[in-house]
């Protein structure tokens, strides 16, 4: 059997400021990818939000799309 599948989306980009979710450019995000798991997908999110650590503008988010895909 396999799991069930729960797809992950994660992102990110340079934020206008720090107190909102409000980005620079929606042109520029930067689309990591779409992951099987959580796990993957939270991997992914570390190793961007490490590497671009110094610039405190950027953000990168974990979207959970198979609440989307399936709210119940």
């Amino acid at each position: 059997m396999t799991e069930k599948q729960l797809p992950h989306l994660v992102f990110g980009g340079e934020l206008v400021d720090l107190d909102r979710n409000e980005f620079v450019d929606l042109g520029k995000l930067d689309i990591v990818g779409i992951f099987p798991n959580y796990a993957s997908a939270q991997a992914a999110w570390k190793a961007k939000a490490q590497a671009t650590v110094d610039n405190a503008q950027m953000r990168y988010f974990i979207v959970h799309l198979h609440r989307f895909m399936d709210p119940a």
